[in-house]
């Protein structure tokens, strides 16, 4: 994109059984597989940890403890794009239905940064809201309407994943 912005992405999900149980322990015996691929992806930027390094579940972004959130910054949607659809990851998001349950609302949000800024797990909640109540905009998205930076003029881009990607069906 531009060196002015990077994408922020934000995902939060619900354990279907808490953390502990054998029901969601291939989840978490992927984590730093997947974070480790995440990491060296080409246009990975940043990834929110715990304090001491790590995966982020232990980070109470709610009062819900079964509540795990999930943020990254990258160069752009494309790269985030590759990850997220055309990778190793690919098969592990695949079986979420498997270890979360159906989202009441948004769980995913995109929006641009100024490069070099980590964004906030409050910032990252707040995007999920606009778009509950919004719906798409270029202050908050997802990659059926991704919105250009805001140093380039342009509509929506739907980057158009794979049917059985979107959603939580």
């Amino acid at each position: 994109m531009t060196a002015n912005w990077q994408l922020a992405q934000i995902n939060v999900a619900r354990l279907q059984y808490a953390e502990g149980d054998e029901r969601v322990a291939e989840f978490f015996d992927n984590l730093d597989r997947i974070n480790a691929l995440a990491e060296a992806s080409d246009g990975f930027i940043w990834r929110l940890k715990e304090e001491g390094g790590g995966n982020a579940t232990g980070i109470a972004a709610t009062p819900d403890p079964r509540m795990i959130v999930n943020m990254s910054v990258w160069r752009d949607a494309d790269a985030l794009f590759a990850f997220t659809y055309r990778s190793a990851h690919t098969p592990v998001m695949a079986k979420r239905r498997e270890w979360f349950e159906r989202p009441d609302g948004a769980y995913q949000a995109l929006w641009w940064i100024e490069a070099g800024r980590h964004p906030t797990v409050e910032e990252g909640l707040s995007k999920l809201w606009l778009i509950d109540r919004f719906g798409p905009s270029p202050q908050a998205f997802g990659f059926k309407s991704r919105f250009p930076a805001p140093d380039h003029a342009g509509p929506p881009v739907d980057h158009k994943p794979d049917p059985w990607c979107v959603g939580h069906a």
